[in-house]
């Protein structure tokens, strides 16, 4: 017999969408435009590209799990150098095949399925969280993320024996879809009662090195852990070349933290066969080793939002994010998924609809009456698309 938990499993917002578009014939007038995907779209830089070209070689290898000393030195080096906080290459740092697979992976690691538990995580929210609990035996609770508090969790509004019972929070800083970046105080917060519950914290931070004031650069958890005068007990942080480094093919990314976790966590990818090709380590340790691209690839992202939002603002209620690429915009009317799929017939851009990424939580879905548009196209069609979006909007 199958796995019944995967009948838990809810479908993807990007199938959802799709079979919502599919009887929608988009108006060839226009060139189709393509902004509700996260998938970066800037040239991959020659740094890696060249770095993989060179050590072909190691495909004659099997590689290990836990990554290559070399490429476990890198990331810890990188984040050294990136959050001033150092960290042990051998124990506290594990390569991983993208941010993806491990954020679900890991909740495999930390639920007993035999106890269950809740995992928290905000709404709306990435869903390989949601999959991830549910198919550990889990039970997830949902912590709406609203204008009114600022697009932030609410941890306070989580009732005491819900926390009693959560074994996982996951939090995405910068998040996905808004863009919002934990302040150190709520840091203070979570921390707190995790000391208290016993909870372990996952912080999907694959969006940290998209933002736009270079000399503010986003906190991270175990940046956080180390201002709070902590070590990092029950806390993981997940990172990734793919936004950074524009690579979402090469799927590389590391997590880093609690070296117990990190330990059992390795131990679970043995058997898992979760290895990083030697090739991918080759590039991934070049790509941590250079920050010049990376400073290029936030200067087109800024010139993007600086271009975009306030054409956008004309019609819609948005402004730019704290990090992140994504534009997280009210639409007129409320109504997410009529004025996508409108625009998408009448004018040829696609976004997502908010309420896709969110779920009805307590009679209410917080992304309805939203839209996620992704600045991931060049810049002149996330500029065409912003016109059509605001002539739209306006009944033109």
């Amino acid at each position: 017999m199958l796995n019944q938990k995967l009948n838990l499993l809810h479908p993807y917002p990007f199938e959802r969408l799709a079979k919502l578009q599919a009887n929608i014939e988009p108006n060839s007038s226009y060139s189709p435009i393509n902004l509700s995907i996260g998938e970066p779209r800037h040239p991959t830089p020659a740094v890696l590209t060249e770095a993989m070209c060179a050590n072909v070689a190691g495909l004659a290898s099997y590689p290990a799990t836990a990554g290559s000393p070399e490429l476990r030195r890198a990331i810890a080096a990188w984040i050294e150098r990136r959050y001033a906080v150092a960290i042990d290459p051998a124990s506290e740092v594990l390569p991983v095949n993208g941010s993806r697979e491990a954020l679900f992976a890991f909740a495999q690691v930390v639920i007993d399925p035999a106890e269950g538990g809740h995992v928290v995580c905000p709404n709306p929210f990435y869903q390989i969280y949601e999959g991830a609990a549910l198919l550990a035996g889990a039970t997830p609770w949902y912590l709406p993320q609203t204008p009114e508090q600022g697009y932030r969790c609410d941890w306070q509004s989580v009732p005491e024996e819900v926390w009693a019972r959560t074994r996982l929070v996951y939090l995405c800083t910068p998040g996905n879809p808004t863009g919002v970046v934990a302040s150190l105080e709520e840091w203070r917060n979570l921390f707190a009662l995790s000391d208290r519950h016993g909870f372990v914290i996952a912080s999907d931070e694959c969006y940290s090195e998209i933002y736009f004031d270079e000399a503010a650069p986003p906190l991270g958890a175990l940046q956080a852990a180390r201002a709070l005068g902590r070590g990092f007990d029950r806390v993981v942080a997940f990172s990734s070349l793919s936004k950074r480094s524009n690579a979402p093919g090469l799927r590389s990314g590391f997590v880093a933290g609690d070296p117990a976790l990190l330990e059992r966590f390795l131990h679970y990818r043995t058997y898992h066969g979760s290895a990083m090709s030697p090739v991918v380590q080759a590039a991934s340790i070049a790509a941590w080793g250079d920050e010049a691209h990376v400073r290029a690839n936030r200067r087109l992202y800024r010139e993007k939002f600086d271009a975009v939002t306030p054409i956008l603002a004309k019609a819609l209620e948005v402004s730019r994010p704290e990090a992140g690429f994504y534009l997280w915009a009210r639409v007129p009317g409320g109504d997410d998924i009529g004025f996508g799929l409108g625009l998408l017939r009448q004018y040829n851009v696609r976004v997502l609809p908010g309420s896709l990424l969110a779920r009805d939580w307590e009679g209410e879905n917080p992304g309805t009456g939203f839209l996620r548009i992704a600045l991931v196209d060049n810049p002149a069609n996330c500029v065409e698309a912003a016109g059509r979006i605001v002539q739209f909007a306006s009944g033109a």
